[in-house]
């Protein structure tokens, strides 16, 4: 677990399947001291929100939710609203294709955040000011982040998933360039790691995913780490500091 003092270690980015559950993911992160993760929708499903909500509820080391909602729906306001009875629900995972949706105003007025997948547009961050938007998997090509995003305060990154595409074939030099231009450009307060469990398994480990985000980002002072490693996702998810299981 982390030294007393410090920010907790948070793993800000995994997933749950019917293969894959808490009781599996507990003694990794304990093993690695984490103390907590975030855990986010793998499929656009108010089922698997739900079901997510219901396994937050059981284990204490599921600090926070990121569910999926239709933005596009005219009522998801009453969806969210739905989520939002539970305490560990802080946002939703989103694609973007084509115009913005109305609901980016409903998650704004509440306070929740909003993880992109895929098809940012620095639009979202202009409209919508108030509202805490993170780029998933940045430092993949599933994802960019270029330097000139930085100028919007409300803008922060997930630096994960960087071996899910190749579990066990992955070097580290592939992922430097982009990880470490968004460590200058945006800096450690606004950067957190994800490990995207269990997005590799069988072929990868999670422990293999730290290692990978530990080579990316090179030698870097300790309130650097703790940042990356918690901070932000502290902060940006607005965590409490409970002990994890």
């Amino acid at each position: 677990m982390s030294p007393p003092g410090s920010p907790p270690r948070i793993d800000s980015h995994q997933h749950f399947t019917s293969e894959y559950l808490p009781s599996l993911l507990a003694p990794i992160l304990k093993r690695n001291r984490f103390d907590g993760t975030v855990a986010v929708a793998s499929r656009p499903s108010v089922e698997e929100t739900h079901w997510l909500l219901s396994l937050a509820a059981g284990h204490r080391f599921i600090r926070a939710v990121v569910g999926w909602a239709d933005l596009a729906d005219p009522r998801v306001g009453d969806l969210l609203d739905q989520y939002r009875r539970h305490p560990k629900f802080r946002g939703v995972c989103y694609a973007f294709a084509g115009e913005l949706p109305p609901g980016l105003a409903e998650l704004e007025r509440r306070g929740l955040t909003l993880d992109v997948s895929s098809g940012f547009t620095p639009a979202i961050v202009e409209r919508f000011p108030a509202l805490q938007v993170t780029i998933d998997h940045v430092g993949t090509a599933r994802a960019t982040l270029p330097p000139s995003l930085a100028r919007y305060p409300n803008l922060y990154a997930k630096i994960s998933g960087l071996i899910t595409q190749a579990p066990t074939a992955w070097k580290a030099a592939e992922f430097q360039p982009a990880v470490r231009a968004a460590l200058e450009a945006f800096g450690p307060e606004r950067l957190m790691y994800g490990s995207d469990w269990p997005s590799y398994l069988p072929e990868g480990t999670w422990k293999a995913a730290l290692a990978a985000f530990t080579q990316a980002i090179g030698p870097q002072t300790q309130l650097t780490r703790e940042h990356l490693l918690g901070g932000t996702a502290q902060r940006f998810y607005r965590l409490d500091t409970e002990d994890a299981d």
